[in-house]
């Protein structure tokens, strides 16, 4: 498959991956975030840790947008739901998502109306099959999702369809950035800039990382050999003493974003003053907000909603986790108490976790190693 076979050459894999050590030297220690979730399932699937020097240490960042949602916006768009006439809408991966008295998945088996859908769409053609109910679709995502829910609104209004609204908990990955770098624990060389959410932005919005913070950033693909020709890029920019964005995923991520996108965000949505991260507290100018022209639409303008907040479960050290400051196993609940399939944190259910990864990946093999020892 064209794009996906040559990305997966072996020969080539070997060759990155030797360049990387010949760059890396074995002096210095790198510490290097991958800002998206995506990337990190990478690395784990494909066993990319295995062939970097030791000396190359990846860092988990806070891409992945059901991981930063706190805990309390799942039991206020819940509470929406509890009304007998609406049909609580979300993506899949939000359905194992634990709130205060549970998952949407578990409310469902309590009885509450709680679907799954593919896309904002399926939420509206929902809306028009159930004229006396009221569809609410749950959005959230970075950039990367939020056009998709702004052009169902617009055609939301555009055809009249008014028993539908979105819970918007869409947020914007520059603000999380400052807020890692401002973070005084952390202490990092260089980013693998999230190549989804750039695909919509583009690479200019992250300049201001290379001029007044002084580290390179690579927007990078999701392949095994656009990760590892985007960490040479990186080693590269940090030997010559250099730092700039570049864009090693230049078949998809266009310089100045998707214009057309960037305009459908722009007629839908305002920035919020502020809004709470899990893991990073409140984080100003850091999320999406439905304008004043879709309020209609807006299930927050809609509906009562209650403004929950709550703490994570104190065993529980997902912030750590989302910062970096800890790896996924490195949680007293990790792999004992959390586990897909009774997960206690956010990180634990979504596709782009970094717990779900380590555990999917590098968990078991670490288990099959040990049972083919003791065999």
């Amino acid at each position: 498959m064209r794009f996906v076979d040559e990305f997966r050459e072996p020969e080539l894999i070997s060759k990155a991956a030797e360049e990387i050590r010949r760059l890396a030297g074995t002096v210095r220690h790198y510490r290097m975030m991958e800002v998206c979730g995506g990337h990190t399932h990478a690395i784990y699937r494909f066993g990319l840790k295995d062939i970097l020097p030791e000396n190359i240490e990846l860092i988990h960042g806070p891409g992945c947008p059901v991981c930063v949602l706190p805990m309390g916006r799942i039991d206020d768009g819940l509470s929406i739901a509890q009304q007998s006439d609406v049909i609580f809408a979300a993506f899949g991966d939000m359905m194992r998502v634990p709130g205060t008295q549970g998952s949407p998945l578990e409310h469902k088996a309590r009885g509450m109306d709680v679907r799954i859908v593919y896309s904002p769409s399926d939420a509206l053609k929902l809306a028009r099959l159930n004229p006396n109910k009221h569809v609410m679709f749950f959005a959230i995502g970075f950039e990367t999702t939020a056009p998709s829910t702004a052009l169902t609104m617009m055609r939301a209004k555009a055809e009249g369809v008014r028993n539908f609204s979105v819970f918007c908990n869409h947020v914007t990955i520059i603000p999380a950035i400052r807020a890692i770098l401002d973070s005084p624990d952390m202490r990092l060389d260089a980013f693998i800039g999230p190549g989804h959410v750039s695909t919509v932005i583009g690479c200019r919005p992250y300049e201001w990382i290379a001029q007044n913070e002084r580290k390179p950033i690579v927007v990078s693909g999701f392949e095994p050999l656009d990760m590892l020709q985007s960490i040479g890029m990186l080693l590269r920019q940090l030997k010559a003493g250099e730092a700039k964005v570049e864009n090693q995923y230049k078949r998809v991520v266009p310089w100045e974003g998707n214009r057309a996108a960037l305009r459908a965000m722009a007629e839908v949505f305002e920035l919020r003053p502020y809004f709470e991260w899990r893991g990073l507290g409140f984080i100003s100018q850091s999320a999406l907000r439905v304008n004043d022209k879709y309020a209609e639409w807006d299930a927050e303008q809609r509906f009562a909603v209650p403004g929950i907040r709550v703490t994570d479960p104190k065993a529980a050290q997902c912030g750590e986790v989302l910062k970096g400051v800890l790896k996924p196993h490195q949680c007293k609940l990790f792999g004992r108490e959390c586990t897909p399939e009774h997960p206690i944190g956010a990180l634990m259910v979504s596709s782009e976790g970094s717990c779900a990864a380590y555990h999917n990946y590098e968990h078991r093999k670490a288990a099959m190693i040990s049972l083919n020892s003791v065999a």
